[in-house]
């Protein structure tokens, strides 16, 4: 067997930690800012070959070092925030890897640790990629949820296999990755056995076949429908000034000057990012009024993020909000921001958490959440002209916006998709994290956001990413400066078409994904049965 030739004379424990360590490199270099997406087909490997004849404990272990790893390279910019927060998280997140590895052992050793496998064996192809989908799900849902660096995400250049997100979401990039993972795996531990060696690479090539045809056919369809010309503009204001007074009217002049030159492209709405407005908009009178003049001197409807405060029951309520200041004067409608980041906006379980505002870098805001999927909505002008008669039709386009880091939860892009949303806005503050990796990884978020709902994602960052992302996962245009795109102001303008594709995964959701979870929870069952049963 192979894993007797790639073992050491000594200290076959050094070896598995080097093969579970080998792993997690693997799947960090599949992520911005390295990107190199073909790793991730072949990052699991070694980890299977570490988890080959191990007790249960040993197997978890091994794979939450591969968790801790991957997610101490890949989140390292919350550091910037606060080191203890990042270490924290990374030790957290690792656990669904060390739970993989258990379901793994749990489900396989009796079958890949013998010498030759049955052709019923290769269900493994199947039951360990379900399982790895079922725990990304959880991750993703689970306190609140953080679904970073999801598996998939590290494909979002690689159009042709991302379309099918249009029917399995996210989940269905990382099944199809963890599977080749293990036909490779399977293929190198029986390459002596010319039969054991090809069912399953034919197998696994037979699906990635029939998904890369599907994912041409979507990538050769032409979106028709109404065009929309939108301008982003990036502020680029350091953290460190954004509330603070002294800089009120820098930042106010920063904004005023972006506007008017963004406003000469003639575009039907404009869109500043989370947080750009240094105040309470509704409250302070005097920034209200210069963002009702700027509307009237870019003649379009303006978005801007501030925060919103009111008063309910007695209670003083602030919310991380978006407001749409209309052409006409009338009052903005706002979006409040739904899903806030713990620790961050917010302290969840704060009579278990009273020490943590003792401990933060920077203040925790006392946000609360919205309750509505709010899709915002504003009118443009068009010509119509029919053989020798023109005349001027109105018409109202809806959008819905994600604020933060919302984009990474799904269920809220699709309920926004499903509400009749023309086009999806993030508005997003990437400043926090210093010039590294993480307005990328951001952004790939958005990219499946788009492919999942066939929607045009328009990003709007102080300082990140922002740019144009298309139907088909294409990033068409962005804000950029002498060849950067984060830490620097501008603007871009770019048109863009509405969507009318309403998608499987639109009306249904995470269907596989729950599919995945029901077969993991079954056969998991069905060994512990069998495994009391021979006791």
């Amino acid at each position: 067997m192979l894993r007797k030739i790639i073992s050491w004379e000594s200290g076959v424990g050094s070896r598995e930690l080097l093969l579970a360590a080998g792993s997690a490199l693997l799947l960090i270099f599949s992520f911005p800012g390295f990107n190199i997406w073909i790793f991730a087909w072949v990052a699991l490997v070694p980890l299977f070959f570490a988890l080959e004849n191990q007790k249960p404990l040993r197997a978890f272990l091994l794979s939450y070092l591969t968790g801790f790893i991957l997610f101490r390279g890949t989140i390292y910019w919350l550091s910037h925030v606060s080191l203890p927060g990042m270490l924290i998280v990374a030790a957290y997140l690792a656990l669904y890897f060390g739970f993989f590895g258990l379901i793994v052992n749990f489900i396989s050793s009796p079958r890949w640790n013998s010498n030759k496998l049955q052709i019923t064996d290769y269900g493994l192809l199947f039951y360990i990629p379900a399982a790895w989908v079922a725990l990304e799900w959880a991750r993703s849902y689970i306190f609140t949820g953080f679904g970073w660096a999801l598996l998939g995400y590290s494909q979002s250049y690689n159009l042709p296999i991302i379309q099918i997100a249009d029917m399995s979401g996210t989940y269905g990039v990382s099944f199809l990755i963890v599977m080749f993972n293990i036909a490779v795996f399977f293929a190198i531990k029986n390459f002596r056995n010319k039969k054991e060696f090809l069912i399953p690479v034919i197998m696994t090539a037979i699906l990635i076949i029939a998904v890369l045809g599907y994912g041409l056919l979507r990538l050769n369809n032409v979106f028709t429908g109404e065009r929309l010309k939108v301008s982003v503009v990036q502020g680029n204001i350091p953290q460190v000034q954004k509330w603070d007074e002294r800089f009120t009217g820098l930042i106010i002049e920063k904004y005023e000057a972006l506007t008017k030159s963004c406003a000469l492209e003639k575009p039907d709405l404009v869109v500043w990012p989370e947080a750009s407005v240094p105040g309470f908009i509704e409250n302070q009178k005097g920034l209200s009024e210069w963002v009702r003049g700027l509307v009237k001197l870019a003649d379009a409807p303006l978005l801007v993020g501030a925060p919103r405060y009111e008063e309910a029951n007695g209670r003083e309520l602030y919310y991380n909000s978006a407001f749409l200041f209309l052409k006409g004067g009338s009052p903005p409608r706002h979006y409040d921001k739904i899903h806030l980041v713990p620790f961050g906006e917010y302290v969840p379980l704060q009579n278990l958490f009273f020490f943590v505002h003792r401990f933060a870098p920077r203040p925790i805001g006392d946000f609360v959440g919205g309750k509505e999927f709010t899709v915002l909505r504003f009118p443009i002008e068009r010509s119509v002209r029919e053989q020798d008669h023109s005349w001027k039709l109105m018409k109202k386009v809806g959008f819905g916006c994600l604020i933060c880091f919302e984009d990474i939860f799904p269920d809220l892009a699709r309920s926004l998709a499903k509400n009749n949303a023309g086009f999806l806005v993030n508005i997003t503050n990437d400043a926090w994290f210093g010039r590294s990796s993480a307005a990328y990884q951001h952004a790939q978020a958005s990219v499946f956001r788009a492919v999942e709902n066939r929607i045009n994602v328009v990003r709007a960052a102080n300082t990140g990413l922002s740019c144009f992302i298309d139907q088909k996962g294409r990033i068409i245009s962005k804000v950029s400066k002498d060849g950067k795109d984060i830490f620097i102001d501008g603007f871009r303008t770019q048109e863009i078409i509405l969507s009318r594709t309403r998608t499987l995964y639109t009306a249904y959701g995470d269907v596989f994904a729950y599919l995945c979870i029901f077969f993991t929870v079954l056969l998991c069952t069905q060994y512990a049965i069998r495994k009391r049963g021979h006791k």
